[in-house]
């Protein structure tokens, strides 16, 4: 069995399947609860044996061992740590002709808000996310719960420094943009002809001052009725979405 460091635990129904039908090779074994009949769990066990990857059925309490008391549905699956990409790598492949957004993620510590960022990322067709090394919270099973197993179907790209990568993607053509609640310019003024790369803040204290200090742009989500900010995930949303809407248009 995988070493816990570089392995993660993921959990109910369709985020296994979904990783069942895209990743199927980082799935080490699946764990099902012996209460269930199989009959509930067809396409796990089709998906499983068309791959080879072994099942065990197990207590409840063994399910509990692995994930702690969660809505696990009854299934769990060992899967090895979503792969980083190094960033060094990934961008020299990046082809900026092509007006491409990333995200930067400045210290996101709540991995379901960090699931929910990758599924919008990968829904909405960025082109990356990219991590710091520390004050981050890792792609762990709650993330890839989160995400609805959509977590690694774009690039996830570890920095060392998120304020030199930002120099970095400057010196590759892209301008940096940050969600601010205090940002000079509306997410609807937002121009799309260019490589970007969107900056999202702290859940708490939003993006740190010296990276605000790097943005080209400062854009902030309109807001009434005295609402201050939104969740991270969902500004995350809006602002990929705002991005899809005018580079299709």
């Amino acid at each position: 069995m995988p070493d816990k460091d570089t392995s993660i635990y993921i959990y109910g129904r369709n985020p296994i399947i979904e990783a069942l039908k895209d990743e199927a090779d980082r799935i080490e074994k699946i764990f099902v609860r012996n209460s269930l009949h199989d009959s509930q769990l067809s396409q796990i066990f089709d998906l499983a044996s068309q791959y080879h990857i072994p099942i065990s059925h197990v207590p409840g309490s063994k399910l509990f061992d692995l994930v702690g008391k969660v809505n696990d549905q009854g299934v769990v699956a060992l899967m090895s740590e979503v792969q980083y990409q190094d960033f060094g790598q990934w961008v020299d492949t990046i082809d900026t002709s092509t007006y491409p957004a990333v995200l930067l993620l400045d210290q996101i510590e709540d991995p379901g808000n960090l699931g929910a960022i990758l599924r919008t990322a990968a829904a909405a067709g960025i082109s990356a996310v990219l991590v710091p090394k520390h004050g981050q919270a890792p792609v762990n099973a709650a993330a890839f719960k989160a995400s609805a197993g959509t977590a690694g179907r774009i690039p996830i790209v570890r920095v060392g420094n998120l304020n030199q990568a930002i120099i970095k993607l400057k010196d590759e053509r892209f301008w940096i943009a940050g969600l601010d609640m205090d940002g000079e310019q509306l997410l609807w003024d937002l121009e799309v002809d260019r490589p970007l790369a969107f900056v999202i803040g702290n859940e708490g204290q939003g993006i740190s001052k010296k990276t605000l200090e790097h943005c080209d742009y400062r854009f902030r989500i309109p807001m009434e009725h005295r609402v201050e900010s939104l969740n991270a995930s969902v500004s995350a949303a809006l602002l990929c979405y705002e991005w899809k809407r005018k580079a299709n248009a």
